[in-house]
């Protein structure tokens, strides 16, 4: 899928959530440019634990399909130089603290002065309006605040933070769905828009039905562990040798669900027999089925419970996941070529999965790979004067 093929994207994020969505729109076919700091780059460079051959895994898996320029915004030159690239650009996304764009002369008013047909997101932690505007957040203090940790864990545990960084990755895909839909807008207006995101705002719309128990029913919803406030058996159970999960979201998959554990009596046994019953019995029925299940392995549970249609699945570890055969077969792991780090694989791109004709991914790029072709093929700056420019620091 390459929708936003001939789209000029100027990234000047850092971290996670900006550039995991600037990733997305090169995957869609945007050309990204990523503006890094010459000799150090985006501060992800450096996190481990896990580097191939120098270059950080971290940031080799949300990077991919973008071109590196290396530009020191703390000098005037290097300012003015982001000024001439913006306006030669369709979109700038930045992930500034509060103020800092309006310091280096990047805020969206005084690009889209330049080229007001550019659509210029910014994300910050809490926006731009509101009392804590100014607050400082990384992702598990987003998970923490806005509610997703109170609502992740055992019910009788702790708060925990989810597996991966949704705080980050959440604010990522919303910037990527309203650049997009921003893009489109433009097509009719023929001007560009400021889009302000806030990563606890995409926390807290992700909240959905919870926030809806609580808004419209008086219902505040707690850790739930593996399983949900009103669906049983929707959980985790363990087997012989692992664990798998099911899910009894309505009465129609509870017969077959009591056929493939053996136990067809349950289905119309008055204490089980729907949905409203077994929530007043859960924990009389989860020892049962818990029971049960730990008497064979999850390959065996999983055909019988599959054979009668009834949704379930291994719990995997993430080894298990990129191994999958439905995962590959869907081109989920991609494979690239990066020239220093060797052979890069990454998590693939489920808006390309399943096209029989999906180009293959460019490798995150090396630290400032791209700033002479970009300065001089977009720019027009001569060899001498970018090697000027790299002599006195301004580019790298």
């Amino acid at each position: 899928m390459n929708s936003l093929r001939g789209v000029r994207v100027l990234d000047l994020t850092r971290m996670l959530a900006g550039p995991y969505g600037t990733m997305l729109l090169a995957d869609l076919g945007a050309e990204v440019l990523k503006i890094e700091r010459p000799v150090v780059g985006d501060d992800i460079r450096a996190v481990g634990p896990h580097f191939l051959h120098g270059e950080s895994v971290y940031f080799l898996s949300v990077n991919r399909g973008k071109r590196s320029v290396a530009l020191d915004l703390a000098r005037p030159e290097g300012r003015a130089l982001l000024r001439r690239l913006a306006a030669r650009c369709d979109v700038v996304v930045e992930n500034f603290r509060a103020g800092v764009a309006e310091r280096l002369g990047c805020d969206a008013a005084t690009l889209m002065a330049d080229n007001p047909r550019l659509i210029v997101c910014g994300i910050t932690a809490f926006g731009r309006t509101g009392p804590d505007r100014d607050l400082p957040a990384f992702d598990l203090t987003l998970q923490a605040r806005g509610g997703m940790m109170g609502l992740t864990g055992e019910p009788d545990g702790e708060p925990v933070r989810c597996g991966v960084p949704m705080g980050d990755l959440g604010g990522g895909l919303f910037s990527a769905l309203a650049v997009s839909a921003a893009l489109y807008e433009r097509e009719r207006t023929g001007v560009g828009r400021f889009i302000d995101l806030s990563l606890l705002d995409c926390q807290v719309g992700l909240l959905t039905y919870a926030a809806g128990n609580w808004l419209m029913a008086g219902d505040d919803m707690g850790r739930q562990g593996s399983g949900h406030a009103h669906a049983v058996p929707y959980q985790r159970f363990a087997t012989r040798d692992g664990h798998l999960v099911v899910a009894v979201f309505t009465d129609a998959f509870w017969p077959g669900f009591c056929r493939a554990l053996g136990c067809p009596g349950w289905a119309s046994d008055p204490r089980f027999a729907t949905n409203a019953a077994r929530r007043e019995r859960m924990t009389e029925l989860q020892s049962l089925i818990g029971q049960r299940l730990s008497e064979e392995g999850t390959a065996h549970w999983l055909s019988r419970l599959y054979g009668e249609g009834v949704p379930a699945g291994p719990v995997q570890r993430v080894s298990e996941v990129c191994a999958d055969p439905q995962v590959l077969s869907r081109g989920m792991v991609a494979t690239m070529e990066h020239p220093t780090a060797g052979t890069v694989r990454t998590a693939g791109d489920p808006l390309r999965a399943g096209e029989p004709d999906r180009e293959g991914f460019l490798a995150a790029p090396v630290l400032g790979a791209d700033t002479d072709a970009v300065l001089g093929g977009l720019l027009g700056l001569a060899p001498a004067e970018i090697m000027d420019l790299r002599a006195s620091g301004v580019v790298g």
